[in-house]
């Protein structure tokens, strides 16, 4: 069974999806979002200790690197540019638009999923300094309330 993918595993496949897209100089619409899909992916990898390395969302952060984004991308560059930008395939969806839509969800996940991570860093600060107003805190006259003794 394979080893878990690391964070420089992460990075390295988006930069190839990156270089795929720069290779096939891949439309604008499609580059800025793998680019958003990207950074939110990167921002969040290292607070993904945070939500738990086995949690279903560091799951998802993991896939949607390794295999979803590249996969998506992969099958619309391999089509000919042409016919995917034109050709109607799902109703009136071109294979372009399909990818855009797809593209679009993932984007939107993975800033889902960076809120939640920063949200853990945020409620971590929160209980923090609940505790230290609990020690350290004003006393009845508004002077700082000292707990002395065991910590």
């Amino acid at each position: 069974m394979p080893a878990p993918p690391t964070e420089a595993d992460v990075r390295d496949s988006l930069n190839r999806v990156n270089a795929m897209l720069t290779e096939a100089n891949a439309p604008p619409v499609v580059t800025a979002r793998v680019v958003r899909i990207a950074r939110s992916i990167n921002d969040t990898l290292p607070r993904l200790r945070n939500l738990g390395l086995g949690s279903q969302e560091g799951y998802s952060v993991v896939a949607t690197a390794t295999t979803y984004l590249p996969e998506a991308v992969t099958a619309y560059l391999r089509l000919p540019r042409d016919w995917a930008d034109t050709r109607p395939i799902d109703g009136y969806k071109t294979s372009l638009m399909v990818l855009v839509e797809q593209l679009e969800l993932l984007g939107s996940t993975m800033d889902k999923i960076a809120d939640a991570a920063n949200r853990a860093d945020a409620q971590a600060l929160i209980a923090h300094g609940m505790f230290l107003e609990a020690k350290f805190g004003h006393g009845a006259d508004g002077g700082p309330q000292l707990t002395l003794g065991t910590p």
